[in-house]
């Protein structure tokens, strides 16, 4: 009798749990998605324009909404506008308790709509966006999903250009940061809070390639902003981007390197080749005028001087220098040849007064002259005062001058200032580079 009642307690059991996994083999969830939506954002019964309440639902406190991103690209960085371009998967999560329903046992983990404005939203704009557009294609990249517990959580896919300051003293040495700013528009701190989601609030994608920088770092931080309407909260995430130096040390710095040193073959050339010498230091010259407004062409207008600018005034100062110093060459190669031209015309008179006294002594040579004799008295005053002027007072030989001895081997004046600047022109420009790279390169440390 025990052993029938217990077959018949096992009979029971096992119908009840066929019929239990029957009836949930039936049930459609997409119907009860479908339920769920028309019981909590049913007409009359969900405001999208009352904001939420506190944490807890207390009516008096402000809703929280956490922010993260995923930053997908940076196509541009922008100098002349000061500007870059940003594409980002955008984040809000919020508690709206009048959003909560029945998770069906933990089978229904959240609803998914597409339309915004189905729920209320944050009123967040990017306070220094210049423009910016959603994505449409192929359908909108944008979704809600509403947790069982009255969670919300809102992604959208942006692509904003953004005003970016730049302070450009040390370009093309400098580091710039580029800001994303986050506020509210209408709702103050009173009413709205923005907060960073604990842990890794923003993310950005792996190989991030970018044309002339490096992100190196981002750090997020709050920027609350009072008005005379009261305060408005802020997020913010400072992007720190370094520029690549090889590409300006390619494009810019040797070109102008070699432009100032190709200057420099003028001074190795004859001093009589006026045609050469002038073509080649007019050349480099507005070769590297072109350079350097083609440089501040890319570079918008600005009150200070940039490191740039010392590097390509320097070089255009080089080069003008050369062209400068054939013209010196060129005066005292013509002052050298009026020099000697008086010194033959000197020679030349004296040879022909000489020529004139040696024919009138050939014609008077008969005559005689009455001479007195070279005796000195002794004791005769003027003679000795005379004797005295005559005594000749030997000097210690002087030190040879390494420098005027070396320049000597060079006869004319013009050839002494091209040998100098062969020697100057090099030396400076050295000089310069070197407190040019160590000056830059020391405030560039200074500013990580």
């Amino acid at each position: 009798m025990g052993s029938g009642h217990y077959f018949w307690a096992i009979f029971y059991f096992a119908s009840l749990c066929s019929a239990s996994l029957a009836n949930n083999a039936k049930i459609n969830f997409r119907e009860k998605e479908k339920k769920v939506l028309d019981q909590i954002l049913g007409a009359g019964k969900y405001d999208a324009r009352i904001r939420p309440s506190g944490i807890n639902g207390t009516a008096n406190l402000a809703t929280m909404v956490k922010v993260n991103m995923f930053l997908r690209s940076i196509s541009k960085i922008d100098d002349y506008k000061m500007e870059y371009s940003v594409q980002l998967t955008f984040r809000e999560q919020w508690t709206d308790e009048r959003l909560k329903f029945d998770d069906i046992q933990g089978r229904l983990k959240y609803l998914t709509l597409t339309e915004a404005n189905r729920v209320w939203m944050p009123d967040l704009f990017f306070s220094n966006e210049k423009e910016g557009h959603f994505h449409n294609i192929i359908m909108p990249n944008v979704y809600i999903r509403i947790f069982p517990n009255g969670s919300v959580l809102y992604s959208i896919r942006i692509s904003l250009t953004l005003a970016c300051p730049m302070n450009l003293k040390l370009y093309p040495l400098d580091r710039q940061i580029c800001s994303l700013r986050m506020a509210s528009y209408g709702w103050t701190t009173n009413d709205l809070v923005f907060l960073w989601k604990e842990g890794d609030p923003v993310q950005v994608v792996k190989n991030l390639h970018l044309p002339r920088f490096t992100l190196e770092k981002f750090l997020t931080d709050y920027c609350n902003s009072k008005t005379n309407t009261g305060e408005y909260s802020c997020l913010k995430v400072d992007l720190l981007f370094k520029r690549e130096f090889s590409y300006y040390l390619i494009q810019i710095y040797i070109p102008c390197c070699m432009l100032v040193i190709v200057s420099w073959v003028s001074f190795w050339l004859d001093q009589g080749a006026v045609p050469a010498r002038v073509s080649l230091g007019v050349t480099t010259l507005l070769t590297m005028a072109t350079q350097t407004s083609g440089i501040n062409a890319s570079l918008p207008p600005v009150s200070y001087t940039k490191a740039i600018d010392v590097w390509t005034g320097v070089c255009l100062t080089f080069v003008f220098g050369a062209l400068l110093e054939f013209a010196l060459v060129n005066y005292a190669s013509r002052s050298d040849m009026h020099k000697e031209n008086m010194k033959k015309k000197r020679r030349d008179l004296e040879q022909a007064s000489l020529d004139a006294a040696s024919d009138l002594l050939d014609t008077d040579s008969n005559a005689t002259f009455a001479m007195k004799p070279l005796v000195r008295h002794p004791g005769d005053p003027l003679a000795l005062e005379k004797r005295l002027q005559c005594e000749v007072h030997m000097q210690a030989p002087k030190r040879p001058n390494c420098c005027k001895t070396w320049l000597s081997k060079f006869p004319t004046r013009s050839k002494r200032i091209d040998v100098i600047s062969r020697i100057t022109f090099p030396l400076v420009f050295a000089l310069f580079n070197l407190v040019y790279w160590s000056t830059y390169l020391f405030r560039e440390e200074e500013d990580e």
